[in-house]
Formats: C-alpha cells, structure tokens, sequence
C-alpha cells in the first residue's frame, strides 16, 4: 500500500526551485560545486550523453538543470544572448563566495558593495549566462530610512 502524499514538493526539495537550462549542464554541476560548493542530489543522463535532468543543493535550496533541448524550447541564456533573471543566494561571506565563484570561472557584473537596504550586494555571471546576486544580510533598515534611501539612490529625471 502506498503512503499519502504529505508534502507537494518531494522530501528534499525547495517548494521553489529554479530549473536551469544551460550549454554543458553537466559542466555547470561542476562549476557550481566549485563556485558556491553545491551538494549533487542526483543526474539522469539522456541516451546521447546530454542531461536530461540534474538536481543540486546551493546553501540548502534545490536547483534543478538540464542541457539545452531546442526542439523543446529548451534554451539557455548564451543562446538567447542574455537572462532576464537574477538567482539570489544569501551567504555568510558575500565577498568569499564572489571570489570563489571568480576562480571557478565566473565573471563580476557588479562589484560587492554595503548597500542602501543594508546587504553586502554583488552580482556574477557564471559561465553558462546565469546570473547570480550574492548577498550578506548586514543590519535592518526601517522604513523610513529606506524611503531616504532611495530617494538619494534613485536617479530623478
């Protein structure tokens, strides 16, 4: 007899999960546990070698990949020269993991800073066109501060 569902998600899972596609999935399973130290859950390659579908824990949220499949509609972003979306990850170290994600092979698109709504904030772009904000939570900021803020932070015009 088989057990009632208790979760909608399966048992470790992210009831939100990003799935990636990218040119050479497999290789960004590598890169990413290089990058940001990714726990592999688990791969089902295709019969011609490509993946089919891969899983990953980043900082304990699931990531799922797959290679590109156009005739699906599967594209990655270098394909479709550019990604409207930015994965947001917390860290202990915002300026470690962006080094680190640097000598795996990733590009700075903004630099590490202290910013108005009180992270440490930079932007990467890994390899494969996906890019990641990475960020360290450093103090709350009230609202009225942050109403300040942005009135400085934001250009007029």
């Amino acid at each position: 007899m088989t057990e009632p569902i208790k979760s909608a998600a399966p048992e470790g899972m992210s009831a939100v999960s990003p799935h990636l596609v990218c040119a050479g999935a497999a290789n960004a399973m590598e890169f990413y546990k290089q990058a940001f130290g990714a726990e592999e859950m688990g791969r089902v390659p295709a019969p011609d070698g490509s993946l089919l579908h891969g899983c990953m824990k980043i900082c304990g949220a699931s990531i799922m990949l797959m290679d590109e499949m156009p005739a699906c509609g599967g594209l990655g972003p270098k394909s479709l020269k550019g990604t409207p979306v930015t994965i947001h990850l917390y860290v202990e170290d915002t300026d470690a993991v962006i080094a680190q994600a640097v000598g795996a092979g990733a590009s700075i698109v903004m630099p590490a800073e202290d910013m108005f709504w009180g992270d440490r904030y930079g932007v990467i772009e890994d390899p494969f066109g996906h890019r990641w904000s990475v960020a360290t939570h450093q103090r709350d900021v009230s609202p009225a501060e942050m109403q300040d803020a942005i009135a400085k932070f934001v250009p007029k015009g």
